[in-house]
């Protein structure tokens, strides 16, 4: 697990990337996650449409004030001298063929989530990793989540005993990210076209596999999942757009709601939740139940056995108790960044998962998310799919350690 030694790892001040993808994730992560660090210099961008291309160099321009190459081919920015390391935010299904390229072409590698179509290419990830010991980091910004790593400490200290039960998932109302992708050059229309399956598991999951120690431990064992019908589309565009337009009609594969249920080496069991084609509100249901207690992200409340059992019929008293832990139990990294000023999309999370990148690449530190990682979670998506024509059946997840994972020094970096 130990990165290789590189030039710019060497020279420990300025790491020279390339950002590969400025669409809506690429418009985020540049100005509000990349260029605001300062050992940063972006040397080339790329997109496969013009006009994104050079409107990712008119902002670096704009807040650097240097012009870097532009490029409408990443294997182009790959041959570039004057790149270091990539940041990929394209769509999903390129993410895992820019990353293998990348690493054959020795640039450190940073990989937004999503990406693996199949199990095949989450192997193909992890053997290319192994063979050329390039650097690679999967940026799930939610293990960064102010919450999510309080109750990641929480767990650490023991607080709420043995682990044995954790949920989470993507619940986001993305109707009309989904119905406007023709307008808006967007890769999930086709996938929700075309596709039934948990497509975004990683978002708690991430946090989730810290917490159960996942890769170091204990593994993802088997899986089983299941979806609804997809009816969300079909009225959301019917009110939208009307009757005549074709989309109205379409076929959609992806079912409005998904569930997918995982049992761990340890005994543990995780479910997660895909909801994002129904009215809703935002919420990533992250829950985790141990033996002496739980935290419930729904109404931000921990649950402790002896403290709070005279309330387990009023709860709603106990809504929002969580801030009643923070002083005591808020992590390093959240103490740090609120002291030295919150910076980055999604609350502070891009900005965090960024500069943890940032950082392991220029001192050499192995990845806080490293290969496995992104090859054990981004597997959710293939597996789940099979699962779910299979009437539910379950799945075997594949261990990408190939046995490493029971090894006392086979350790997980730090976030």
């Amino acid at each position: 697990m130990d990165a290789k030694s590189t030039d710019v790892q060497n020279q420990k001040d300025t790491l020279r990337v390339g950002l590969i993808g400025y669409g809506a994730r690429g418009r985020d992560l540049l100005p509000n996650a990349i260029l605001p660090i300062p050992q940063v210099q972006v040397t080339a961008v790329c997109d496969v449409y013009e006009d994104r291309a050079q409107a990712a160099a008119q902002k670096v321009q704009e807040l650097r004030g240097v012009s870097p190459a532009v490029y409408l081919d990443y294997r182009e920015l790959l041959a570039d001298s004057q790149v270091d390391a990539v940041i990929i935010s394209a769509s999903w299904e390129a993410h895992t063929p820019i990353a293998l390229a990348a690493m054959e072409a020795g640039k450190i590698v940073a990989s937004e989530v999503g990406g693996a179509l199949t199990l095949e290419e989450c192997w193909e990830l992890v053997h290319t990793y192994e063979r050329t010991r390039t650097p690679i980091m999967f940026l799930e910004n939610c293990c960064y989540g102010r919450n999510e790593l309080m109750i990641l400490n929480m767990v650490r200290q023991g607080l709420f005993g043995e682990i044995v039960h954790c949920q989470g998932g993507y619940r986001h109302d993305l109707r009309d990210e989904v119905s406007y992708g023709r307008e808006n050059r967007h890769y999930r229309l086709n996938h929700y076209l075309h596709r039934c399956c948990e497509n975004y598991p990683t978002h708690e999951l991430g946090p989730i596999a810290k917490i159960l120690n996942i890769n170091h431990g204990n593994r993802m064992l088997t899986l089983s999942s299941v979806a609804s019908c997809a009816k969300g589309l079909h009225t959301y565009l019917a009110r939208e757009k009307g009757d005549s337009y074709d989309l109205t009609h379409a076929d959609w594969k992806q079912g409005d709601v998904v569930t997918t249920t995982i049992r761990c080496a340890g005994g543990q069991t995780i479910v997660l939740t895909l909801d994002t084609t129904l009215p809703r509100y935002y919420s990533r249901g992250f829950h985790i139940q141990g033996t002496l207690g739980m935290y419930e992200e729904e109404n931000q409340s921990i649950f402790l056995d002896g403290v709070h059992n005279e309330d387990d019929f009023n709860w709603r008293k106990q809504w929002g108790n969580l801030d009643q832990y923070r002083e005591q139990y808020e992590h390093p990294i959240w103490k740090e960044f609120l002291n030295s000023g919150v910076t980055g999309g999604h609350g502070g999370m891009d900005g965090l998962v960024i500069g943890a990148f940032v950082r392991c690449a220029l001192s050499g530190a192995p990845m806080p998310i490293d290969v496995y990682d992104m090859a054990a979670w981004m597997s959710i998506t293939a597996l789940s799919e099979a699962s779910i024509a299979k009437g539910g059946a379950p799945v075997e997840i594949p261990d990408f350690t190939s046995g490493r994972w029971v090894l006392p020094d086979w350790k997980a970096a730090e976030l």
